[in-house]
Parts: structure tokens; sequence; C-alpha cells
């Protein structure tokens, strides 16, 4: 799958949803990130970023975030451990 498609960009998407976080896309002048809000985890990246940023953006914050492994599908860890190996690998 090409790593800058809408659809890779679903399924990281969708890896965060299992891991337990809300994704959201607002505007503004700001770097992308991870916070704790009140208990709920929370990942907001800027809406008008290309499909590859908000990739980029999505796979950085995968790669530094904590994750409870045994919550994913297999299709999910998958995906998160090929994502941490590519970061390690740039």
């Amino acid at each position: 799958m090409n790593k800058s498609s809408p659809q890779y960009l679903k399924r990281i998407e969708d890896l965060f949803k299992a891991g337990g976080y809300t994704l959201r896309y607002e505007r503004g002048h700001f770097q992308p990130g991870t916070c704790i809000l009140r208990d709920k985890k929370v990942v907001v990246v800027n809406k008008f970023f290309t499909t590859e940023a908000k990739i980029g953006a999505l796979s950085e914050l995968a790669s530094e975030s904590e994750w409870d492994l045994q919550g994913l599908a297999s299709a999910q860890r998958n995906l998160l451990i090929e994502i941490c190996q590519t970061r390690l690998n740039l």
C-alpha cells in the first residue's frame, strides 16, 4: 500500500481510535501532538496539512505514544510495529 495514500492515513487513524485516542483535526498554527485531558487521550493535527504531512505527524506521534498492545487487533499491532521500525530507520 502506498504510504502517502488516503487509505494508509485511514489505517493510522483507525490505529489511534483502537488505542483509545480521540483524533481531532483542527485549524491553526501549532505543532501536532498528543495530550491527556481529563483522562482522555487526545491527538490534534492541523486539518490543512496534506495527506502526506498528516501521515508523517501521526506516524511520529504513534512511535512516541504508549500503547496497550493487547487491545489492538493483529493488523493494527503490525501497522504500529511497521511505523516504529520506519521511524527508527530515519
